[in-house]
């Protein structure tokens, strides 16, 4: 008689899949909760401790783990040796194990939950036997996923038996559940142990949220995961409310506006296009988001079309209203008021996200090259300790301040080279990306003469996310008008630099550190 031993946590069609078992010949083993339901449902089943003729002990600890269990999962049928010791050691073959793990995500997950209660929550007996079955896939079916019970029924119901080929790919998805279970538990007890933020190995574990329909092109194959227990500000857990798929830019742009928008306490709005902000702008606390939303719109409306508007505070109707003149992809806000709401969704392509968004992001910043991965802590300061340095013979003034520590909050998130212009809590000009920095600088400028005019250009502040290698940049927003610069500092001819700012009276700060961004 075939065997088959099932221990369930998730017990998502047990029953069915138990039954279906029974009526095909089937003798069923079982042990604790998963017996308890299989018994009341009216199936057959026989306990583990029949079997083993050993008691569960320690509280459950200790249930599966005995020669009996495993002899008959890892024992070889074509083995002549393996049936020999199988016959003198009364030890009968399981053909079927169907196994998922205690809920030790689902624990962890709970406010206040103790180590000692994430501890017992380790299953033991069960990845052992699952990994003992997906070695012998040969011979045995290892099941660690509820979707996969019909069609395994359907192959027996057809040729008598479960194919190998189907037994292998069964044990593929068996060991990615283990690696993916203890991987769980390693960066669980690395936190609670305080180990070093960079072990000698490193594992991840990710869930997959969807497949979609390309990646950052049409020809190529992607999918989007997010970590097992993702930050609640995080935008792997944003709530669609409204629109089609997230695509893998959408998701990818999202992202980088997000991480920009964490640097503002003040009503914000966010405008991104390929990663790359394209109009921020921020409202005095007493304003309402409409304020910001405006500065952001028009420090850019040619680049807005098409792009992603991320804010801090909730979404009124008069927001909405304006939005929704343009096309946009996404809007994502804390919270949307139901008429700004029933406006936005009128749209049938826009994406509505909702995120509460706070002002952390814990984990590390990863990045895949071939062969090998990058990880860093994630650029979480925005200026030294001691703030920074005036480096010209004349100080900024309070007015000026405020729009370099502005501008350089964008820079930060700004890719390399990056130049920002910033005056009034609005984005002037960016400059994205560019191989040299007086190319970022120029496109800058450019770019807010053409959308703003001349008369917002002059007495702006400008932020430069790395220093100037030349006096050139200076130069450049000297001409423009620009009245104050924030730079980290740190180049051979930075006095060259500092020359041509006392020069053409231009307010200079150094703040030591840099935000280079690839």
């Amino acid at each position: 008689m075939p065997r088959a031993l099932i221990s369930v946590t998730d017990k998502t069609g047990i029953c069915e899949f138990a039954s279906k078992l029974a009526d095909l010949g089937y003798e069923i083993i079982s042990t604790g909760g998963t017996y308890t339901k299989l018994t009341e449902a009216g199936i057959k089943v026989i306990t583990v401790s029949e079997i083993t003729n050993f008691p569960e002990c320690f509280n459950g600890r200790l249930k599966t783990l005995h020669p009996m269990i495993f002899g008959g999962i890892l024992a070889i049928r074509e083995n002549d040796s393996h049936r020999l010791q199988m016959n003198a050691l009364g030890i009968a073959p399981i053909d079927i194990v169907a196994v998922n793990l205690y809920p030790f995500k689902q624990t962890i997950s709970k406010p206040g939950v103790t180590l000692e209660e994430a501890i017992e929550n380790i299953d033991i007996g069960g990845p052992s036997m699952i990994r003992a079955a997906a070695k012998n896939y040969r011979d045995v079916s290892v099941l660690t996923d509820p979707t996969e019970y019909d069609s395994v029924i359907c192959e027996i119901k057809k040729d008598g038996h479960v194919s190998r080929e189907t037994n292998l790919r069964l044990a593929a998805k068996a060991f990615i559940h283990t690696a993916d279970y203890d991987s769980l538990i390693a960066s669980y007890l690395k936190k609670q142990a305080n180990i070093e933020p960079f072990p000698g190995s490193l594992s991840l574990t990710y869930e997959k949220v969807q497949d979609m329909r390309y990646g950052e092109n049409p020809h190529q194959k992607a999918a989007f995961y997010k970590e097992k227990i993702p930050p609640k500000s995080s935008l792997a857990s944003a709530k669609q409310l409204h629109g089609k798929e997230l695509s893998f830019n959408n998701i990818n742009d999202t992202h980088g506006a997000l991480e920009l928008l964490r640097e503002f306490d003040e009503p914000t709005v966010v405008a991104c296009k390929h990663s790359n902000p394209c109009g921020v702008g921020s409202a005095n606390s007493s304003d309402s988001i409409f304020q910001a939303w405006c500065k952001a719109y028009t420090a850019d409306p040619v680049s807005i079309f098409g792009g992603i508007i991320v804010a801090n505070r909730e979404i009124d109707i008069e927001t909405a209203v304006d939005i929704n003149k343009i096309f946009v992809e996404i809007v994502l806000a804390p919270s949307f008021s139901p008429e700004a709401l029933e406006i936005l969704t009128k749209k049938k392509n826009i994406r509505i996200l909702q995120l509460d968004i706070n002002k952390t992001d814990e984990g590390f910043d990863l990045k895949k090259v071939s062969g090998g991965l990058l990880v860093q802590e994630k650029d979480n300061a925005l200026l030294p300790r001691h703030e920074f340095t005036v480096v010209t013979k004349r100080p900024p003034t309070d007015k000026e301040t405020e729009d370099l520590i502005f501008a350089w909050k964008i820079v930060k998130h700004t890719k390399s080279n990056g130049i920002v212009i910033g005056k009034n809590k609005q984005s002037i000009g960016i400059g994205p990306g560019q191989v040299n920095r007086i190319w970022a600088v120029n496109q800058a400028i450019d770019h807010g003469l053409e959308a703003l005019g001349t008369d917002l250009v002059k007495g702006s502040a400008l932020a430069s996310d790395a220093f100037f290698p030349f006096p050139d940049c200076v130069e450049a927003a000297a001409a423009a008008g620009i009245s104050a610069i924030i730079q980290p500092g740190g180049s051979k001819n930075d006095d060259e630099s500092i020359q041509a700012c006392d020069k053409y009276g231009i307010a200079m700060i150094f703040t030591g550190m840099r935000h280079f961004r690839h």
